[in-house]
Parts: C-alpha cells; sequence; structure tokens
C-alpha cells in the first residue's frame, strides 16, 4: 500500500497540475500585453508598453475602471456589514433548524446557477427602477458577496469562546457594546477577508452585470468582455491583465488575513 507521505505528494502533483491547467490560459495574456505590434501574436516578437500608455490614454478605460472600483469599494462594505452581522446573528441563535434555513437562504448567490440568478436580479430590479444604476449594480454585487463574508467570519467566530462575551454582559455590557467591543476585536481577520473577497467579486462579475447594465454605464469587465469583440489592439490584454493583477493583490492580502486568523486560533487552543 502507498504510504501516508508518497499520498501526500500524489495529491501534491496532482493539485499542481491542475492549477497550472487552469492558470496557463490566463498567464497568456500577459505577454500579449507587452507586445510590440498590433496583434494577439504568441509569443511576442518584440516588446512595449505602448498597449498599457494607450489603456491609461483611453477615457472610456480610465472611467470603466474607476466605475468598478467604486461599485467594488460599495458593494464590499454593503456585503461586510450584512454578512458580518448574518454571521453573529446565526452563530449565536440557538434554533438549528432555523439557523440551517437562514444560512441557506444566504448562501443561495453561490448555489443558485449564474444566469437564474441573473434573470431574478434583472426582473427585481426592472420593477424598482434599478437597471443601469450604480446602487442597482452596489445591491446586486453586494448580495453576491455576502456569501464570502459570512463563510470568512463565521469560521473567525467558531474561535472566539462565548463565555468572553458572557463575561462583558455581566460586567454591565450593552448587547450592542459586547459586540463592539469584545466580538468584532477578535474576528477583524476574518472580516477583512471576507470583505476583500467581496471586493474581488464585484470587481469581476460579468454575468449578472450584463443584465443589469445599461448602455451609459459600463464596468471593467464588462469593456473588456466587448472590447474582444470589437476591438482587434491589445489594450484589451493590457486590461485584463490589469484585473488580472488587482484581483490577484486582493486573493493575496485576504489569503494573508485568513492565515493571521488561523495563526491566532491555534495560539488559543495551545
Amino acid at each position: 500500500m502507498m504510504s501516508s507521505r508518497n499520498r501526500h505528494v500524489v495529491v501534491r502533483t496532482i493539485g499542481a497540475l491542475v492549477a497550472v491547467i487552469l492558470v496557463a490560459p490566463t498567464l497568456v495574456v500577459i505577454p500579449i500585453s507587452f507586445t510590440g505590434v498590433r496583434s494577439f501574436v504568441f509569443p511576442p516578437q518584440s516588446w512595449s508598453l505602448q498597449w498599457y500608455a494607450a489603456l491609461f490614454q483611453n477615457p472610456g478605460w480610465v472611467a470603466s475602471l474607476q466605475r468598478s472600483a467604486l461599485i467594488g469599494v460599495l458593494a464590499a462594505l454593503v456585503a461586510t456589514v450584512c454578512g458580518t452581522a448574518a454571521a453573529i446573528a446565526l452563530v449565536r441563535w440557538h434554533r438549528r433548524r432555523a439557523v440551517a434555513v437562514a444560512r441557506a437562504f444566504l448562501m443561495a448567490p453561490v448555489v443558485i446557477p449564474g444566469i437564474v440568478l441573473a434573470i431574478g436580479i434583472f426582473a427585481a430590479f426592472s420593477v424598482f427602477g434599478l437597471i443601469g444604476t450604480i446602487p442597482g449594480f452596489v445591491l446586486a454585487h453586494a448580495a453576491l458577496g455576502i456569501p464570502f463574508v459570512l463563510i470568512s467570519v463565521t469560521a473567525s467566530l467558531s474561535g472566539v469562546d462565548p463565555q468572553i462575551e458572557r463575561a462583558a454582559a455581566s460586567l454591565g455590557a450593552t448587547r450592542w457594546g459586547v459586540i463592539q467591543q469584545v466580538t468584532l476585536p477578535l474576528v477583524v481577520p476574518g472580516v477583512l477577508a471576507g470583505a476583500l473577497f467581496a471586493f474581488v467579486t464585484s470587481f469581476d462579475e460579468i454575468l449578472v452585470s450584463l443584465f443589469i447594465k445599461s448602455p451609459f454605464l459600463e464596468t471593467f469587465p464588462l469593456r473588456i468582455y466587448n472590447s474582444v469583440s470589437n476591438d482587434t489592439d491589445p489594450t484589451v490584454a493590457a486590461a485584463s491583465t490589469l484585473a488580472l493583477v488587482i484581483t490577484t493583490g486582493a486573493i493575496i492580502l485576504a489569503s494573508r488575513f485568513a492565515a493571521a486568523r488561523a495563526r491566532r486560533l491555534s495560539t488559543r487552543r495551545v
């Protein structure tokens, strides 16, 4: 039989191969963004930064990038507040069946197929006049980000001893005071990690955005999507590389916060 060490090596090798297969097509875009000619030839025959210059000199690209950043920050803020409040309520709620139902409802955006969710959001937003508006994008993207905040904060709360909160309450702290002064400081890494994942979810979102966009409101991913079909210069490759750098950086930060949370939990258990 295969030893545990050999199994570990095999699992790591398979994981690395799967990661390479998934990431390699994306990484091809990076060298194309530095090509010196007006084509998508890979590998590039010459090198230049002209497409990044064209990207930041184009008012349309800059406006869509700023718009996506604004929507991402606002959506992450809304998702973080709602997801953190929901996580605290669900973890401290002792009715198991009700908790399971509420958790399933909040996790629905991850489980429901994207096209079904997009159609539902479009139908609801049409009634309230939110199609093609910043508030509409923020609400839709926040709904998609709440599950990630919920998961991250719930994991942090699992390492918080309820006795600490009870002790604060017994000393005269109100329920909000306990949450503000005791619970939230202990789960800050989980909250920050969830906020970053919510931002990435919003910044990369395209399916729901396709349904609620308007000709006057276009996010950065939507402009990339449209440019792939309509443009023939590598500016879209530069835009894709920039989006890749932003999302990868946010994910790395979120991973660091998650690692800090894990170290804190292991220290407490020791």
